[in-house]
């Protein structure tokens, strides 16, 4: 097939899109494609040369040309939707998927970096980060830059964050012990339910760019067996099917999984580190009175 590989996730996205009732976050939609695509953890972690999950980033290009094709509703706040144009899709042919891409290139050139030659510009976006969603959201245009705040911070660095943000969250006697052969373990914190029930909880903070993958929280896990009522992993990246099915396993402690997407809304939610601005949209009717 000519044209870059992820044109093949088209359909799948729509089908994810749908299958989650209309909308949903970029994890979800990823962690449906995998299933339907039985996409190993393996494929999931595997990394291109700038750093980003490669299965992660072409669900991403797949679905910034869909939306400039108007089968998938502009984002905001990481939440992806699909278009009544999208919904009416039922099958869409690979040579078919092409021709939406080859169509939405030429009209929205000026927004893809590419070389000049077609060839080169179908090899090298395989390759480049796909444009998330400040490419056609401004809304959220902060959230990528928080996220690079937080990856370029040294790792003791982030675990007092986010040691931070569970006392914010309601956490008590919230402590980073950070040894190493402690299994991972970065604190402990103690959730006060109420007056009569408390939850002492673990907690290990993971400065990702890929994907947690299931023996990691298998790991973390085994560390916390007997010391814990809980666990919580924090990454700035994602998780895998197998990880997300893992930390809700019939029999086993549960592990409460925040990956990138949720943990910004956390920062949005608190306003830890953002200071909120109004922003104002211009009612062109009020001033049509005016004209005459």
């Amino acid at each position: 097939m000519g044209g870059p590989k992820f044109v093949q996730y088209f359909l799948p996205v729509i089908e994810a899109l749908k299958e989650l009732g209309g909308s949903g976050r970029p994890s979800e939609v990823r962690n449906v494609i995998a299933r339907q695509l039985n996409i190993s953890d393996q494929e999931r972690t595997e990394l291109l040369e700038g750093g980003a999950p490669r299965f992660d980033n072409q669900v991403a290009w797949a679905r910034f040309y869909l939306v400039k094709a108007g089968f998938v509703d502009s984002s905001k706040r990481g939440v992806w939707s699909i278009s009544d144009k999208g919904r009416e899709i039922e099958s869409l042919s690979l040579d078919q998927a092409l021709s939406i891409f080859q169509d939405v290139r030429s009209k929205f050139q000026s927004e893809i970096d590419s070389p000049s030659s077609e060839s080169q510009q179908e090899e090298t976006v395989e390759e480049t980060i796909a444009p998330n969603d400040t490419a056609i959201s401004d809304d959220s245009s902060y959230r990528k830059k928080l996220l690079e705040v937080l990856l370029e911070l040294p790792p003791q660095g982030f675990e007092r964050l986010c040691q931070r943000l569970l006392r914010e969250s309601g956490f008590e006697q919230v402590n980073v012990t950070g040894r190493s052969g402690d299994g991972g373990i970065d604190g402990q914190g103690i959730l006060q339910i109420n007056p009569f029930v408390s939850f002492k909880v673990l907690f290990q903070c993971k400065r990702y760019k890929g994907a947690v993958v299931v023996s990691q929280v298998r790991d973390f896990r085994g560390a916390m067996m007997g010391r814990a009522d809980k666990g919580i992993i924090l990454t700035t990246g994602t998780f895998t099917s197998d990880a997300q099915k893992e930390a809700v396993r019939d029999g086993a402690p549960p592990i409460e999984l925040v990956h990138g997407d949720k943990l910004l809304d956390m920062f949005e939610n608190l306003e830890l580190g953002l200071t909120p601005r109004t922003v104002y949209d211009i009612d062109l009717n009020f001033f049509r009175d005016f004209q005459a």
